[in-house]
């Protein structure tokens, strides 16, 4: 069977497929959402700065990040998408504040032609873009303001250890004091805020938000476009036509090469092997495999049930000790760690075999890239625990605790050491 147009096929698909990730990917970044360098109102009191919205990022991700809820709907779902709630809440509040100025009562208790109003205000307040790309500003009303403060002392509530907040954070698997200082929790309310913000704001000369009027709130006017509802459709279409495609294709060569020329040998080459000094070191390589394989199942278990009980398991206050966060960024990465694990060991395994050869000093490497391997794996794991127990300061989480991203959870330290170790 001669593979020559397989080849050239898969080399214009990569081609395709990554010509487009580099074009999107440039859009993406160049049409990203603006950080101000001040959140202010209009009678020129400081909200917040660019650089705490930059660090009220940085507490998320040393929280656990998306493994605590979602940003833009990315992430774990057990908690909110924080985005979204901030707007929900915010939205509620102002409309709330204005029912009550005005009439007396909540806006739940108005009629439903006073509500169409003051939603209709509420989206001109809240969709119109203030920012000032010039000086860097974005402006907020004194009433947009008070809202901001109120949602902040929800979550402050919410992520400190305020008794009212109690049944919230055991549905959202939080442990109480989850952020343990005051000056955190504002960093925090920060970045929520303008996550929220460019879910609500009209890109300037459109009347669609930063977030393509994500997520669904009718409060605030937003709704599917037509162009996601479209590109929706298309993805799954594409992709089916795809496989059924490939499907035919291969059924009909199939068929046509029934014989196969090159015929299996009549036994098998690895049974008569004799293993080198370097292939029988890396039968450790294994036996971790299959244990982070069983600790990646077990800590799946713990995970799941905090959906059920999010402060304990069966009860026992687990969640003070290893709180979902921590289960779930292991669960997660124990899988990318037992298949690179698995991955090394079969590499360094077949080459001797295949090859036939044993380059001096190679059960040496095995070895030691093997201790490397133990230094990542536990060195990442308790760096990600000390993280979401608020153990570490920002930068040093960065390095050697929890980016906060879902599958790459591990502080950037690790994940380039396992990056090289790869590749070694």
């Amino acid at each position: 069977m001669h593979y020559r147009k397989l080849w050239l096929g898969l080399g214009l698909v990569m081609a395709g497929s990554f010509a487009v990730l580099g074009y999107f990917g440039g859009e993406i970044y160049r049409q990203a959402p603006p950080v101000p360098a001040r959140v202010v109102t209009t009678d020129g009191n400081v909200l917040f700065t660019g650089q705490e919205i930059k660090d009220g990022q940085n507490v998320w991700q040393s929280l656990g990040g998306q493994q605590v809820g979602s940003i833009w709907g990315h992430g774990a779902y057990v908690a909110p998408d924080w985005s979204a709630d901030f707007l929900h809440r915010e939205a509620t509040w102002i409309l709330d504040r204005w029912a009550q100025d005005e009439h007396q009562t909540s806006y739940e208790q108005l009629d439903a032609e006073t509500q169409a109003a003051l939603r209709a205000r509420l989206q001109k307040e809240l969709r119109t873009n203030r920012y000032d790309a010039q000086s860097g500003d974005l402006v907020v009303s004194p009433l947009r303001a008070e809202a901001i403060e109120a949602v902040g002392r929800h979550y402050a509530g919410l992520f400190g250890d305020a008794p009212e907040q109690g049944a919230l954070r055991d549905a959202y698997a939080i442990p109480a004091k989850a952020i343990k200082t005051p000056e955190r929790q504002k960093l925090l309310n920060a970045f929520f805020f303008w996550a929220s913000w460019t879910c609500v704001t009209d890109r300037p000369g459109s009347d669609v938000t930063y977030t393509q009027n994500w997520p669904a709130e009718p409060l605030v006017g937003n709704a599917p476009t037509a162009a996601i509802v479209v590109w929706s459709v298309l993805s799954f279409v594409f992709l089916l036509a795809g496989i059924g495609a490939l499907a035919w294709y291969f059924a009909v060569q199939n068929r046509r090469h029934t014989d196969d020329s090159n015929g299996l040998p009549e036994t098998d080459p690895l049974l008569a092997l004799s293993p080198t000094p370097s292939m029988r070191a890396t039968l450790k390589y294994f036996w971790v495999c299959a244990a982070l394989m069983v600790l990646q199942v077990g800590l799946g278990a713990v995970t799941a049930h905090y959906g059920v009980e999010g402060s304990g398991f069966y009860g026992i206050p687990l969640a003070k000790y290893l709180p979902y966060a921590v289960t779930r960024t292991w669960h997660t990465q124990l899988g990318i760690f037992w298949i690179a694990t698995a991955w090394l060991a079969t590499g360094l395994f077949m080459a001797p075999a295949v090859s036939g050869y044993e380059p001096k000093f190679q059960r040496l490497g095995v070895n030691v890239l093997f201790a490397c391997l133990l230094v990542i794996v536990l060195g990442s794991m308790a760096g990600q625990w000390m993280a979401v127990q608020q153990r570490l300061g920002l930068e040093m989480n960065f390095w050697f605790g929890h980016q906060g991203y879902e599958y790459v959870d591990l502080g950037r330290f690790w994940q380039l050491f396992l990056f090289a170790g790869l590749f070694i």
